[in-house]
C-alpha cells in the first residue's frame, strides 16, 4: 500500500472494528506504529479484536471502549472516555453502520438506520472535532458505499416514517455520509484537518446477516463472489496512512481514487439542511437522555 504517512507515536479511533472492513483496517493502520483504538458493542468481541490486531499488526498499543453507536448516550460516553485517557486524536474512521430491513427505533426514538449510519458519525466527529483540531495535521475518514447513488434526501420525511424501505432508507443514509463529509470539510478549510469518504466496494463482512428473508439469502447466496474484508479495506486504509492524500478535503474515493458522488451529494443547500436537522435530532437525544 506504498509508503504510511507517519503514524508513530499518534492516536487513531476506529468504530466497527470487531470484524469485516473495521478489523482488516485496523489491522493495517495499527502496522503503521499508532496508538490505536478500537470501538466495539461487546466486551469480548472488543477484547479478541484487541488481540488479534496486536498479533497480526506487532503493534502492542492498542486498547478498546465499548459504546452502542445506536445510542447517543452512550456515544457521548464514548468520546467522554476517550477524552479521559487521550489528549489529542490524529485518525478517526468512521466505519461501523448497518443495514435494517425492518424499520425500528432507537432509545432516542429516531429510525435505526440513520441514527446508526449517519447520526453517530455525525455526533461522535462533533465531540472529538476539539481533539482532533488539536492534533492537526489530522485526517476523518467516513466509510460510505456506492449504494448512495440512488439516494434522495426528503427533509419532510428523513426518518422513513411514511413510506419504508429497508434498501431505499440504507442508500439514504450513505448519501448522508457524503453530504457530511463534503459539509464538514468546508467547515474545516484552513484547520489542517481533512475529511473524506469512501465506497469500500462489495465486501463479504457479517453485514446484512442480522436481517431475515431475502436480504440473508442474498448475502449467503452471493458471499464467496464479494470482496474480502482486507481488499474492502483498502481504500480506507490508504485514506487513513497514505502521504498521496495529505492535505485532500472533501472527496468521495472508490478504489483509492476520488470519483464523483450522485448529483444531490453537491448541493450545499441539502447539506446545510442535513447539517440543521442533524444538530437538531442529537440535542433532542441529549434532552432526553437528561429528561
Amino acid at each position: 500500500m506504498g509508503t504510511s504517512w507517519d503514524l508513530k507515536g499518534k492516536t487513531c479511533l476506529i468504530t466497527g472494528a470487531t470484524q469485516g472492513i473495521g478489523l482488516a483496517a485496523a489491522i493495517e493502520i495499527a502496522r503503521a506504529g499508532p496508538t490505536t483504538v478500537l470501538v466495539a458493542r461487546n466486551a469480548a468481541r472488543g477484547d479478541a479484536a484487541v488481540q488479534e490486531v496486536k498479533d497480526k499488526s506487532g503493534n502492542p498499543n492498542v486498547s478498546v471502549l465499548i459504546a452502542d453507536l445506536s445510542s447517543q448516550a452512550s456515544i457521548r460516553k464514548l468520546a467522554a472516555d476517550f477524552k479521559a485517557k487521550h489528549d489529542r486524536l490524529h485518525l478517526l474512521l468512521n466505519n461501523a453502520g448497518g443495514v435494517f430491513m425492518e424499520r425500528s427505533m432507537t432509545v432516542d426514538g429516531i429510525e435505526t438506520t440513520f441514527a446508526v449510519n449517519h447520526l453517530a458519525y455525525f455526533l461522535l466527529t462533533e465531540l472529538l472535532l476539539d481533539v482532533i483540531k488539536a492534533s492537526a495535521p489530522a485526517r476523518i475518514v467516513n466509510v460510505s458505499s456506492g449504494a448512495h447513488t440512488p439516494g434522495h434526501l426528503d427533509f419532510d420525511d428523513l426518518q422513513h416514517q411514511k413510506k419504508w424501505s429497508g434498501l431505499r432508507t440504507y442508500s439514504d443514509s450513505k448519501l448522508a455520509n457524503i453530504l457530511f463529509t463534503y459539509e464538514l470539510a468546508r467547515r474545516l478549510a484552513g484547520t489542517g484537518v481533512t475529511v473524506n469518504a469512501l465506497h469500500p466496494g462489495v465486501v463479504s463482512t457479517g453485514f446484512g446477516r442480522n436481517n431475515k428473508g431475502l436480504m440473508k439469502a442474498f448475502v449467503s447466496l452471493f458471499g464467496p463472489f464479494l470482496l474480502s474484508p482486507e481488499k474492502g479495506a483498502r481504500t480506507s486504509v490508504y485514506l487513513a496512512t497514505s502521504p498521496e492524500v495529505e492535505g485532500v478535503t472533501g472527496k468521495y474515493f472508490e478504489k483509492c481514487k476520488a470519483v464523483s458522488s450522485n448529483k444531490e451529494s453537491y448541493d450545499t443547500d441539502v447539506a446545510r439542511r442535513l447539517w440543521d436537522a442533524s444538530e437538531q435530532l442529537t440535542r433532542q437525544g441529549a434532552r432526553a437522555a437528561a429528561g
